[in-house]
Order: structure tokens, then sequence, then C-alpha cells
């Protein structure tokens, strides 16, 4: 997998002379942080020698460079997910190339069913651990150009960034929560009886990514955040038939919200 990385990041650089600060991955809806970018190239994921292509809806599948207050970042415009059909190292294999161009932070989005009963659609929550049920993607031969073998998890979640968000949601009059999202496979939406299971295990919201990429992320010694819209409620009285649109119009509702933390985020790195 290596040399693949190897071959995908010298495509990408006989591009551009670019090295991005932070890396930028978006969730399904939430894509148009884009807008707010000063874009220097745009490349299709197809166009990338080994590089993974998303087939779900929400997803531009395009890798923008650009620069957002002055810094340069990178920002994939959908992501993979395992439930696609593709290996863990196929999902994680975008970030191991973003770090290979350079990041030192890496900033992901996403769209969440929410468990907590305190959180309703529109809502934002800043992941501060997560529950893996997933497959671990650092199962397999191991590389040590990708780091520890065993890398410790106890702060996945980058505590700095945890606490720039937190000031900056207050300076924006932006209701941000805190909590645990739980990765699970999907595709399919969560029962009732799953929602209060993943309560009872100390979940606050619920997706189909994230975690393979912040746990080879952690391995690779970027600093990590990620922000989830909460997209429907599955305990208590509001819960309901969910489609993917409904998840998707969502997300496109709160995605100025945001994008406007992801913003002054990226300011103060």
């Amino acid at each position: 997998m290596l040399e693949k990385i190897k071959k995908s990041t010298d495509f990408i650089n006989k591009q551009l002379k670019f090295v991005p600060l932070a890396g930028i991955i978006t969730g399904s809806g939430l894509g148009k942080i884009v807008e707010k970018t000063g874009i220097v190239h745009s490349i299709p994921y197809e166009k990338i020698p080994n590089f993974p292509v998303s087939t779900v809806e929400g997803h531009e599948c395009k890798l923008i460079f650009g620069q957002i207050s002055s810094r340069n970042v990178v920002i994939m415009q959908g992501r993979i997910h395992f439930y696609e059909g593709y290996s863990m190292d196929e999902v994680t294999f975008p970030v191991r190339v973003l770090k290979f161009l350079g990041i030192k932070y890496l900033i992901l989005t996403n769209a969440s069913g929410g468990i907590n009963p305190n959180f309703k659609p529109g809502d934002l929550m800043i992941h501060t651990d997560y529950i893996n049920m997933m497959p671990n993607p650092l199962i397999g031969r191991h590389i040590k150009e990708f780091g520890e073998r065993f890398p410790d998890m106890s702060q996945a979640y980058d505590d700095e960034l945890i606490e720039m968000l937190t000031r900056l949601s207050k300076e924006l009059n932006i209701l941000l929560h805190k909590g645990c999202y739980v990765g699970v496979t999907g595709p399919t939406l969560e029962t009732p009886a799953e929602y209060k299971y993943y309560h009872l295990m100390g979940g606050d919201a619920i997706g189909m990514s994230t975690v393979p990429e912040i746990i080879v992320a952690n391995q690779m010694g970027i600093h990590c955040t990620a922000i989830s819209v909460i997209t429907n409620s599955g305990l208590g009285s509001a819960i309901g038939v969910t489609s993917h649109q409904d998840v998707l119009k969502q997300a496109r509702l709160a995605e100025p919200k945001v994008t406007s933390l992801i913003k002054h985020l990226v300011s103060e790195l």
C-alpha cells in the first residue's frame, strides 16, 4: 500500500507545489466549505492514481486545494465509506495521502443520528470520544512508515482543538454539544432497539464514517477534530422513519454553521 500512496502523492505534487497545513473531509451535504476557500487547484478523485471514488449522493468526489484565512488547506469534497464495498485500507487511503502531502491537522464533518435525548435535528456535536463498531483499519501487516503498531487512543480527538471550537461556538453564538460518536458499518439506519443499545453504551451520536479516518490519522500523528450534524432523533417521542434525503436536508440546513466554525478554526491554526 505504501507504493500506491506514494504514487498518488507524486501525481498530486506534479500537478501543483502546495503544502497544506490542514485537511478537511466533508460529510453528506456538507461540502460548501469549498465556497469559502480561495481555490488554487481541483482534482477529481477518479483522476488520481489508486484513489477511491465515493458512490454516495451528496459527495462531490473532488480534492480541492486552496486557502482559508491565508492557511493552506486541502479539502476532500466527499468521503469513502466501508458500506460501499471498499476495504478499510481503501476507506482510509485518502487520509494517508493527505499526511504524505504534509497536513498537520485533520478536520472531519459528518451527518449523524442523534442518540442523546437532549439532541435535536439541526444541532451540532463536537466529538470527544468514539466507540468503534467497524473493523479496525490497522488490522493487517504493519507498515512502519505509518506510525506505531499499537497507537494510543486515549486522546483520539485533540483537546486543544476541542477547546478552540468550544470557545468559537460561544463567540459565534452556535450551539455546540460535546459527545461520543458511535461508528457503525451501515448502510442500514439503526433500529429503535439499536439506538437504545448504543445509548446504554455511552454513545451520543451515530454514523457510518469518521472513526476509521480518526484511527489512521492518530497513528500517523495528525491532530484531529470532528463535528457531527444531528440529522434525526433515535430516542424518545421524536423517533420516526428516516431516509437519506432527510439526512441530506438536515445537513444542508446546518451547513452554514459548520462552515463558519471550520473557517474560524482554520484561521487560528
